[in-house]
């Protein structure tokens, strides 16, 4: 009987191998689910020379894109067919062009699955179901196409952008339906119109909507002049903005309010912006002064639109200072400001506690900023004004309403709604439940004393009354 021969390891791996690679290769292939309905929806057995045109879309354009799609295929002539898809390794993205290939493994395939939405919010707490990955198989006036859509990635690690693809007998097809798309979106734009802000989500640029009170002329107490000048450069564009072009003079313009802490100047920025709700109100604060770009460009679309940066002193500060990020913001602001078309109906609306400080090229250089307007302490006829307006819903009994204003000379709007809120607060501790609150001298003293002693300076630097109480000449509020 002849002797075994040993068996090598890596040889008989390496004929495993092949074995099992011949039986691979030899078992039947199921044909996969998108080769087959592409192959149906287009007639064609080949589906290597149709060409596919893609385009990629901010994050922010979810629901746009949603919409527009939605407008497209509702549209008279248009038939489609809607799949759910799901593929290996999702947070690398898709391709339109893998669901045509047809011998690749199972396990590497496409799947069909149900269609996936999330929930996109818009305005008024309400929410849009957008698609997030679904094929379209389209046939438009009977002329078929592929759609490819791809809304952010779920994944941590996906692209955090909107995508299309569009797969058609001829490419200038897919480009038209691109072209198509792109002007529905900027017609339905979810955002035009509105209060939002931006802020940076997890791998992208979110927008958040706002609702704004509606504060009108008798709730900002500024001297007439003050006032009628902010709401002339302000509103006044908008009002005769037909005349202004037909005479080509630019709607492009900034206007800065400058003064000392609550003097009114975040309460008169939300006045305009309640009294033009025809535009778009883009609100900067924070964190997001590092999206400025990204707010001028959809200022840009969506224009007429009014971009609000408040504190811009945070940003604009002198270079001396040396700080580097400081900088790359402020020149990041110009740059926008400056690449925006003389025509484009876009208002910048920056608000400083120090204008001193602001870089020049910011506070002077035409075509960036063409009006500053101080928003100054009030007077004596406007501290009467807001102690009456912050005495609206109570009984306010005053012996020397004089006294109160001489005393309260030198401090900010801040200053006397607080310290009317204060003197609301001892009232009411000494009546009944049911009683209703009756302000009288004793009780404006004591907030006058726990706001001026006992609170510091730093409680006073606070309500925008550290200057003190002393005389100074003021613009009459009358």
């Amino acid at each position: 009987m002849p002797e075994a021969q040993p068996v090598i390891a890596s040889e008989f791996a390496a004929s495993f191998k092949g074995f099992m690679d011949t039986v691979i290769a030899q078992a039947p292939r199921e044909e996969s689910f998108f080769v087959k309905v592409l192959r149906e929806h287009f007639g064609d057995d080949d589906l290597s020379d149709f060409p596919i045109v893609g385009e990629n879309f901010r994050m922010a354009d979810h629901p746009n894109l949603h919409l527009a799609m939605q407008e497209y295929l509702e549209a008279p002539g248009h038939e489609h067919t809607l799949h759910g898809v799901e593929v290996p390794n999702e947070h690398m993205g898709m391709r339109l062009a893998t669901f045509t290939q047809e011998h690749v493994e199972a396990w590497q395939r496409p799947r069909k699955v149900p269609v996936e939405y999330v929930n996109v919010p818009l305005e008024d707490d309400r929410t849009l179901a957008c698609v997030t990955r679904g094929l379209y198989l389209v046939h438009d006036d009977g002329r078929p196409m592929a759609v490819l859509l791809q809304g952010p990635s779920m994944s941590r690690w996906g692209p955090k952008i909107v995508q299309i693809e569009v797969m058609a007998a001829e490419r200038a097809a897919a480009e038209d339906f691109l072209r198509t798309i792109r002007a529905a979106m900027h017609a339905r734009n979810v955002y035009r119109g509105h209060v939002i802000s931006l802020e940076l989500g997890e791998g992208g640029v979110a927008v958040k909507f706002h609702r704004l009170p509606t504060i009108t002329r008798d709730g900002i107490i500024l001297p007439k002049n003050v006032i009628e000048r902010i709401e002339r450069h302000a509103i006044g564009f908008t009002r005769v903005e037909a005349k202004l072009r037909s005479a080509r003079r630019h709607m492009k313009r900034g206007l800065l309010l400058h003064g000392p802490p609550g003097t009114g100047k975040t309460l008169t920025a939300m006045h305009l912006a309640s009294q033009m709700s025809n535009r778009t109100i883009i609100l900067i604060t924070g964190s997001a002064m590092g999206l400025i770009e990204e707010a001028c460009h959809m200022a840009r679309l969506l224009q007429p639109a009014t971009i609000i940066l408040e504190d811009i002193d945070l940003i604009a500060e002198e270079r001396t200072q040396q700080n580097t990020g400081t900088n790359a913001l402020l020149f990041e602001l110009l740059n926008q400001m400056d690449g925006l078309s003389e025509d484009a109906d876009v208002l910048f609306l920056l608000t400083t506690n120090r204008p001193e400080i602001l870089e020049p090229a910011l506070a002077s250089r035409p075509g960036r900023i063409d009006q500053a307007i101080l928003v100054p302490l009030p007077d004596a006829d406007c501290r009467r004004r807001l102690i009456m307006l912050y005495s609206e819903g109570m009984t306010v009994r005053l012996r020397d309403l004089d006294g109160l204003i001489s005393k309260t000379e030198g401090v900010s709007a801040a200053f006397i709604r607080e310290l009317m809120r204060k003197a609301a607060l001892f009232a009411a501790d000494e009546g009944g439940p049911d009683d209703g609150i009756v302000v009288e001298d004793r009780h404006i003293n004591d907030a006058l004393h726990e706001l001026v002693v006992e609170g510091g300076e730093l409680t006073k630097q606070l309500l925008g009354a550290s200057g003190g109480f002393g005389s100074r000449r003021r613009e009459s509020c009358g």
